[in-house]
């Protein structure tokens, strides 16, 4: 799959799945579930203030007669009632509408009602870069704020998993700094040079892992060509590892604001696809992160695909 609009044809025809959404209330999130319920592709629970979504409904031209509605006004109660509603198998993929990133994730991360694995959750962004002929993912920049060396290896076998459902079968991991070289100065360097030996010695299954890389280098085959950076990975990066959440944070929403360009969001690693977005993000970001986490759900049901551990 080389664009995001590949991942929404990949799903058409699949069995339609169920989506919880925390705090409904939202014009983006209800035109999203709207334009995927009107493809046969989701329906909703809504879960948050009843007459807030009626009236955003009512606006967008949401019709909710057969729509269930949960009334809970709290944006913390309402982000673990979806959670919870997820992990009973009432819903299949769990949604953030708008609530605050923070409030949401106290309903992912709840102990009793949410959704922990025991795995490290991270999440990834999908940028639609279709003028480099693939899509670009990029993590993480919304879940782990400062991750160290094992989370890093953890985050990039998340990363690793939703490459090969879109079709990936040896993704390409670009480890981004802010220089090709490792700098005892430069603490992500250290860790972008273990995690390349990691993945020399093959402890990484089915994907290349390299760095430390710049961004230049990391996505264009010129420019590290020309700073003489060869290598299988270099140039062609499916997946970007960020040093940190501000990075991974600041470049997709570069590319979303400053380029103009699609990107959508997931969560992986919980008991189930959890959708992820930025409240201000449109309702195609948001439909293209439904359609992801759709995909997630049927791989994962369907054939058992599962996300590899690392091995140390």
């Amino acid at each position: 799959m080389r664009c995001l609009e590949d991942i929404l044809q990949a799903i058409q025809g699949e069995p339609m799945r169920r989506v919880a959404v925390a705090v409904a209330d939202d014009e983006s999130v209800l035109e999203s579930i709207k334009e995927t319920r009107a493809r046969g592709m989701a329906d909703a629970i809504l879960v948050g203030h009843e007459m807030q979504i009626r009236q955003v409904a009512e606006k967008v031209g949401f019709d909710l007669k057969d729509t269930p509605i949960v009334h809970e006004p709290s944006p913390n109660r309402a982000s673990v009632r979806a959670a919870s509603l997820v992990r009973e198998n009432q819903a299949d993929v769990l949604m953030k509408g708008h609530v605050h990133t923070d409030d949401f994730l106290r309903g992912v991360l709840d102990k009793e009602q949410g959704l922990r694995t025991g795995s490290i959750m991270s999440h990834v962004f999908l940028l639609d870069t279709k003028h480099l002929g693939r899509i670009t993912m990029v993590t993480d920049g919304a879940m782990n704020i400062a991750p160290d060396l094992t989370t890093k290896a953890a985050i990039i076998m998340n990363a690793v998993y939703l490459a090969h459902l879109i079709g990936l079968e040896t993704p390409k991991v670009g480890i981004l700094c802010a220089a090709e070289l490792v700098n005892p100065n430069m603490p992500a360097t250290l860790d972008a040079g273990a995690l390349a030996q990691m993945s020399h010695r093959g402890q990484f299954p089915r994907c290349l892992v390299d760095g430390p890389l710049a961004l230049d280098n990391a996505v264009s085959e010129v420019a590290a060509k020309h700073k003489g950076i060869g290598g299988e990975v270099a140039g062609r990066c499916d997946i970007l590892l960020v040093p940190n959440i501000e990075a991974g944070n600041i470049l997709a929403k570069s590319f979303t604001y400053l380029a103009r360009r699609l990107t959508a969001g997931v969560l992986i690693g919980a008991a189930a696809p959890v959708v992820l977005t930025s409240r201000a993000d449109s309702a195609e970001s948001k439909m293209y992160s439904l359609a992801t986490a759709m995909l997630m759900s049927h791989m994962r049901r369907d054939s058992r695909m599962k996300v590899g551990k690392v091995h140390f």
